[in-house]
C-alpha cells in the first residue's frame, strides 16, 4: 500500500515539477541567487498606522537588497479585510517586479477568509510563483532556481510547506505538525530531482511557519554554535512527524527557514543542517522586543553553501553566516 501511494505521488509531482517550470526563478550572471524572507508581518488593515512601521521596513530592505525573490513565511494579514491586506503588503514586491510566494502561518486565516481563498488570492497576483491550486486544499510547493551557467539545468530548489496552525487531538495540546502526506510529497519531489540530476541531491532550502520539534533539540545541545538573538522559548509542535529525518535521509536539504517566534532571529547548526529563524518584519500589532527587518539569504550557483545575515531598521546587518563554514 505504501509503494502504491508513493509511485502515486511521485507521478504527481512529476506532472507538477513540469508545470513549475513555467516560470523560472535563475541565479544572476554572477552565479548568485538572492532571497530576502519577510516573517510575521501581522499587518492589520483595521490599524494601519501600527503596521505602516511592517511597511516601511519592506521597503527599506527591498531598496538595500534587490532581492532576486522574496518568500513571507506566515502570519501575513491579521484582521478582517484580508484581500485589502495583501493588497497593500505585497504591493512592494509587485512594483519593484520581484518574484515572490507565500507560505501560512497560524493565524492568517482566522478572520474573513479561509486558507484556500487566501492562497487562490495570492496565486492570482502578478509575479506571484506559487502554483494554481489543483485540490481542495493549500498545496505544499517546490520552486526550482536555475542555473545562469548551463541553459535549463536546474541548479537549486526551495521547499515551500504548510505547516499549519493547531493540533485537533485533545490528548495533544499545541501547535500542528508537518502531516504524513506532506513528508511523502517531499521524499518523492526531492528523489525525482536527484534522479534527473543524475542521481546528486540538488542544494535545497525549506520554508515554513512554525518551527519544527529539532529546533528546541538543537539549542539545548551546547556544542552546537548559534548565531543571532534567541530571545523566547521555541514554540514547536509537541510531536515529532518525521520531515527532519526525511530531509537527512534525502541529503538536499541546506537550512530550514520559519518564523512564529517574533523575539527569535537565529541560525543554528543541527545535524549538519541550518535551523534558523527569519526576524520578525511586522509592526506593533501583536508581541516584539526585537527592531524589525528580514533575513537575507544568498545561493551560489552549483555549489552546496549559502550566506545569510539579518537586515534591520536602518540597514543594520547583523549575524552574518556562511554555511557551512560558520558552524564547523
Amino acid at each position: 500500500m505504501y509503494r502504491k501511494l508513493l509511485l502515486c505521488i511521485i507521478l504527481l509531482s512529476t506532472a507538477f515539477i513540469s508545470y513549475a517550470q513555467e516560470k523560472k526563478l535563475v541565479f544572476n550572471k554572477d552565479g548568485y541567487f538572492k532571497i530576502v524572507q519577510f516573517t510575521d508581518v501581522h499587518y492589520k488593515y483595521d490599524d494601519q498606522a501600527n503596521s505602516q512601521i511592517a511597511l516601511d521596513r519592506i521597503n527599506e530592505v527591498l531598496d538595500a537588497e534587490h532581492p532576486d525573490f522574496v518568500i513571507f513565511t506566515g502570519d501575513v494579514v491579521v484582521s478582517n479585510e484580508a484581500y485589502k491586506g495583501l493588497d497593500i503588503v505585497l504591493e512592494p514586491c509587485m512594483k519593484r517586479g520581484v518574484p515572490f510566494a507565500v507560505v501560512f502561518g497560524n493565524h492568517d486565516d482566522e478572520y474573513d477568509r479561509t486558507r484556500v481563498e487566501l492562497y487562490d488570492y495570492i496565486a492570482g497576483k502578478q509575479g506571484c510563483m506559487m502554483p494554481a491550486r489543483t485540490g481542495n486544499h493549500v498545496p505544499d510547493y517546490t520552486l526550482t532556481v536555475m542555473s545562469s551557467k548551463e541553459q535549463d539545468k536546474r541548479a537549486a530548489l526551495l521547499y515551500c510547506m504548510d505547516s499549519h496552525s493547531y493540533t485537533k487531538l485533545k490528548s495533544v495540546p499545541g501547535y500542528d505538525w508537518i502531516k504524513f502526506n506532506q513528508i511523502v510529497w517531499y521524499r518523492a519531489q526531492s528523489m525525482e530531482f536527484t534522479k534527473q540530476n543524475d542521481g546528486a541531491p540538488l542544494p535545497a532550502l525549506a520554508f515554513f511557519h512554525i518551527p519544527l520539534p529539532e529546533y528546541k533539540d538543537a539549542v539545548t545541545e551546547d556544542k552546537n554554535r548559534l548565531f543571532g538573538i534567541r530571545g523566547e522559548a521555541v514554540c514547536c509542535p509537541t510531536m515529532n512527524s518525521g520531515l527532519f529525518a526525511s530531509m537527512k535521509e534525502c541529503g538536499d536539504v541546506m537550512g530550514i527557514f520559519v518564523g512564529h517566534d517574533h523575539d527569535n532571529d537565529y541560525a543554528v547548526a543541527y545535524r549538519e543542517v541550518v535551523l534558523a529563524y527569519g526576524r520578525y518584519t511586522g509592526g506593533n500589532t501583536v508581541y516584539n522586543d526585537l527592531p524589525n527587518g528580514a533575513r537575507v539569504i544568498i545561493l551560489k550557483d552549483g555549489e552546496r553553501t549559502f550566506e545569510s545575515y539579518i537586515r534591520s531598521v536602518g540597514g543594520k546587518v547583523e549575524s552574518h553566516i556562511i554555511y557551512p563554514s560558520s558552524f564547523y
